[in-house]
C-alpha cells in the first residue's frame, strides 16, 4: 500500500481525494477481515490478491470465473440512502453463476467507482461484498475503489465483481445429459433480486417519491423491498450435488424464465413450468399491475419468485427437495422438461 504521507493538493483541487482512499481502506479491514478462507495467502494493498489453491480430492481442477455488477438497481440505493446491501447484489450475481457449473467460488475482488470517494459510504458498501462472501464461502481478497469526479455525480458510484471457482472436472454439470421426464426444482427468490430496475424504476416512478410508501401488502416500503439483497444459492446446490444427481442449474436474472432456463437444456427440450407451484411475492404483482405489464413480458424480464432452477432426474426430485429443504430452502418441484421446440411452456 502507498505511504499514508502520500497526499497531492493539486490533485485534490481537481476532486480526487487520495487521503479519502486510506481511510475507506482503513474502516473496510474489519469487513474484509470476516471473509478470510484457508488458502488466503495477502492482505488489502498489495498489486495482487494471493490464494493458495487447494488440490486435496481434485483429480482434475478446472478454474470457473464469473463476472457481473448491479445495475440500476443501485439507484434504488442511492434515494434510499441505503448502501450496504448492495454488495451482496454484487455478489450473488457472480457467484450464483459459477455455481451453476458446479464450482465452488474461492474468491472474489469489487470495483467500485465514484464521484467523491466518502471513507464511510465506501465501507458500508465493501461490508456488503463481504456478507455476499461469507454466505458463499468465499474470500474478498482485493478490490479497487476509483474516485472519478466529472465521470459520476457526487453521489453516484457503479459497483461491480468478479469471482474465480474450481470444481473437478469429473463433477462438472451436464445440461447435455437432461432429458425429457427430468424435474425442475425451483429454489425461491427473496424479489426482484438484482436484474429489470430499468422497468421497475420506470414503473414506480421511484424519483418521485414513492419508494418511502409503506405498502401493506409487502410489510413494508416499497423502496425496502425493492433493495431486498439477491440470495446466494451456492452452499444449498453443493450441498445437493454431493447427494444427488444434479444435471443442470440455472440461474434465474435479466431475462427472465425465457432467456435463462433454455441455457441448461439442450436443443429440442423444453422447460414445462407450473405456475401454480410457484409463490410468487406480492411485489410481482404491484409491478405487473402497475405498470400493465402483460405475464409474458413478466415471466420474460423477472425472476417471478424462482431465483434457481435445478434439473434432476425424476426419481431424485424428492431427495433433491429434502436435501435442499434441510439446507434452510423453501424447495419444490415446478415442472418437468418436455420434448419441445418452446424452449419454456408456462402451464
Amino acid at each position: 500500500m502507498a505511504m499514508n504521507n502520500s497526499r497531492s493538493d493539486s490533485y485534490a483541487a481537481a476532486g480526487v481525494d487520495i487521503t479519502a482512499g486510506y481511510r475507506a481502506v482503513e474502516l473496510m479491514k474489519q469487513h474484509i477481515a470476516r471473509t478470510n478462507i484457508p488458502g488466503v495467502l495477502s492482505g488489502i494493498g498489495g498489486f495482487g490478491g494471493l490464494f493458495e489453491l487447494d488440490m486435496t480430492g481434485l483429480t482434475h481442477p478446472v478454474l470457473v470465473s464469473g463476472t457481473d455488477g448491479v445495475g440500476t438497481k443501485l439507484k434504488i440505493a442511492f434515494l434510499m440512502d441505503k448502501h450496504d446491501t448492495v454488495g451482496i447484489d454484487c455478489v450473488a450475481m457472480c457467484v450464483n453463476d459459477i455455481v451453476c457449473c458446479g464450482a465452488k467460488p474461492l474468491t472474489f475482488l469489487d470495483y467500485i467507482a465514484c464521484g467523491k470517494n466518502v471513507p464511510e459510504k465506501i465501507a458500508q458498501i465493501v461490508a456488503g461484498v463481504a456478507e455476499g462472501c461469507v454466505q458463499a464461502g468465499c474470500a474478498l481478497i482485493g478490490g479497487e475503489t476509483a474516485e472519478m469526479p466529472g465521470f459520476y455525480p457526487v453521489n453516484e458510484y457503479d459497483l461491480a465483481g468478479f469471482s474465480v471457482g474450481v470444481v473437478d472436472k469429473s463433477k462438472i454439470f451436464e445440461p447435455d445429459s437432461v432429458k425429457a421426464g427430468d424435474a425442475l426444482i425451483g429454489l425461491p427468490s427473496s424479489g426482484v433480486h438484482s436484474n429489470g430496475f430499468s422497468l421497475v424504476r420506470k414503473v414506480f416512478d421511484v424519483e418521485k417519491g414513492s419508494l418511502k410508501l409503506y405498502c401493506e401488502d409487502l410489510g413494508m416500503t416499497l423502496g425496502e423491498a425493492l433493495l431486498k439483497p439477491t440470495r446466494i444459492y451456492v452452499k444449498p446446490v453443493l450441498k445437493l450435488a454431493e447427494s444427488v444427481k444434479v444435471k443442470s442449474v440455472s440461474h434465474i436474472t435479466g431475462g427472465g424464465f425465457y432467456e435463462n432456463i433454455p441455457r441448461s437444456l439442450p436443443a429440442g427440450l423444453t422447460a414445462c413450468i407450473e405456475t401454480s407451484a410457484l409463490e410468487t411475492s406480492p411485489l410481482f404483482d404491484r409491478i405487473a399491475q402497475t405498470g400493465k405489464i402483460p405475464e409474458r413480458d413478466m415471466y420474460n424480464t423477472f425472476n417471478m419468485g424462482i431465483g434457481m432452477c435445478i434439473t434432476v432426474p425424476a426419481d431424485q426430485a424428492d431427495e433433491a427437495v429434502r436435501v435442499l429443504n434441510e439446507c434452510g430452502e423453501n424447495a419444490r418441484i415446478i415442472g418437468e422438461v418436455i420434448e419441445s421446440e418452446e424452449r419454456v411452456r408456462l402451464v
